[in-house]
This record gives structure tokens, C-alpha cells and sequence, in this order.
């Protein structure tokens, strides 16, 4: 019963006019009366922001901060992918024959996470990742390769919360949520960065609209409001960081895993 409830509320509280109401706040200058407690509450490292919270003229200008030159070391071996956030990994594993196997519970086919893409048989045997950001976390998206933009698509939809709760309770949240989706072509083949909204997520904004390249470790977009990314490798190309395993706290730049073939674009 108490799920039930919980599934009720959720679904309640996952409407557009809801997420609209709360994002409007979050821009206000009203709002930033709030940063004190935020930071309290999720225990901020405000020493990593780029300005002092006083300097940020509302909460959602606060939570999208970023962070001062150096804070996040990136790998910058060219054969290495690293996380494009600050993050939990809540899956990790191969993608099998278009599937995502086992995602807290659930399974994820490619072909409703990219929305029937052509591009999906590129992935439909390569790798993923999971990649969920909590209100605590440091909330940019940075590229995980140095690459060029092939396509991007934004799939409207629902925005039930991605954390454990929706995740396990909640039926294919990360297939039916409001999605950006970043192609990129690196040197060994290309990625897909998969972002997903969430609930109270008033959007989910490219850092510059007009960007057809990236440099690894470069600003890609941002989340107004916790989110979950994605992360897709083309079939054959990829193979991960043994250390690394379902639950593991990931920091932006740090290495997820390496590409193992030969440089594909010259």
C-alpha cells in the first residue's frame, strides 16, 4: 500500500505545470533566500564554486554553478573516456543485443531510450553507462571525448525522478522522461550522452547552442534541477575501468575506461 501511495504521489507530482511552477521559483530572486538551506541540506562544497553563493542571484543560478579552474583534473589520454558528471554509477555493463540489462530491476531497450533512432545499431552491442546526479552533486555536463557533433535530439516526456525510487518503481522512467541527446565521432568511434530530466527539472540546456565541437573535459549543458546521464559507446570500441563498479562515486574527468581499436577517423 505504502508503494502504491508513493507511486500515486510521484505520478502527482511529475506534471509539467507542477515542474514549471517550481522552476519559475528556482529563477526568482525570491529564491535565493533559500541557497543558505540548500547548502546546509546537501552539504555543499562551496569552496569549489566559482563565485561565493551571496554573488548568485537565485537558487537555480546556484545549483548550475561552476566551478573554479582546476577543481575536476581531467584525463586527457586521448584513448581514455571519462565522466561527463559528478555521479553515482547506478549501471554499468555491456549492452546486449540493443538491450540494457537489469538497470535496478528493470530493462532498457535502445530502441525506446533513443526514440527508434537510425543511430541505434551503432550501440545495440557496446557499452553503457548510468550515471545518476543527486541534488548534492555538482550539476554540468562536460564531454566525455574530444569530438564533433553527428546529431542531437530532444524527446519531450514525462519527468518522474530518477533516483532509486523511480528507478525501481516507477516503469521505464529513463525511456520515458523528457531526453537531449548528444552524437558525437571521436578518434576510435562515437558516443551517445543520453540526458535525462527528472522531476522539478525545468530543463536540460546545451552550455552553447551553436557548438558542433568539443574538446573532452569542455562545458557541454547543464540540469536546473538532479538528472541522470546515459552513456553510450559504439559496439566494439570500448572497454571499462575493471575498478569501477555499480554504486561507485564517479567525479567529472575521471576515467570510466579506454577505447581499444585503432583510430577510425584520421
Amino acid at each position: 500500500m505504502a508503494k502504491q501511495w508513493l507511486r500515486l504521489m510521484t505520478e502527482l507530482s511529475s506534471r509539467k505545470w507542477v515542474c514549471r511552477i517550481v522552476g519559475s521559483f528556482a529563477q526568482s530572486g525570491a529564491s535565493r533566500l533559500f541557497i543558505p538551506t540548500f547548502i546546509r541540506t546537501y552539504q555543499i562544497q562551496t569552496h569549489e564554486a566559482e563565485q561565493d553563493w551571496k554573488e548568485y542571484r537565485s537558487l537555480n543560478a546556484y545549483f548550475t554553478r561552476k566551478l573554479k579552474a582546476g577543481m575536476r583534473p581531467i584525463d586527457t589520454n586521448a584513448e581514455v573516456m571519462t565522466s561527463p558528471v559528478d555521479a553515482r554509477i547506478t549501471f554499468t555493463g555491456p549492452i546486449t543485443s540493443g538491450t540494457l540489462l537489469n538497470v535496478k530491476g528493470q530493462d532498457y531497450t535502445l530502441e525506446e531510450l533513443l526514440n527508434r533512432s537510425p543511430r541505434l545499431e551503432k550501440y545495440t552491442h557496446g557499452y553503457a553507462f548510468v550515471l545518476y546526479l543527486s541534488p548534492t552533486d555538482y550539476h554540468r555536463i562536460h564531454a566525455p571525448v574530444s569530438g564533433t557533433l553527428v546529431e542531437k535530439e530532444h524527446l519531450r516526456g514525462k519527468v518522474y525522478p530518477v533516483n532509486d525510487f523511480g528507478l525501481q518503481h516507477m516503469r521505464a522512467v529513463l525511456s520515458r522522461n523528457e531526453r537531449q541527446i548528444t552524437y558525437m565521432a571521436h578518434e576510435y568511434g562515437e558516443v551517445a550522452v543520453v540526458k535525462v530530466g527528472a522531476m522539478n527539472v525545468s530543463s536540460i540546456k546545451y552550455t552553447d547552442e551553436q557548438a558542433t565541437s568539443w574538446t573532452k573535459g569542455e562545458d557541454l549543458a547543464y540540469f536546473e534541477f538532479g538528472s541522470t546521464v546515459v552513456l553510450l559507446t559504439e559496439n566494439g570500441t570500448f572497454e571499462p575501468d575493471p575498478a569501477l563498479k555499480l554504486g561507485d562515486m564517479v567525479r567529472m574527468g575521471q576515467r570510466l575506461g579506454s577505447f581499444r581499436h585503432h583510430p577510425k577517423h584520421k
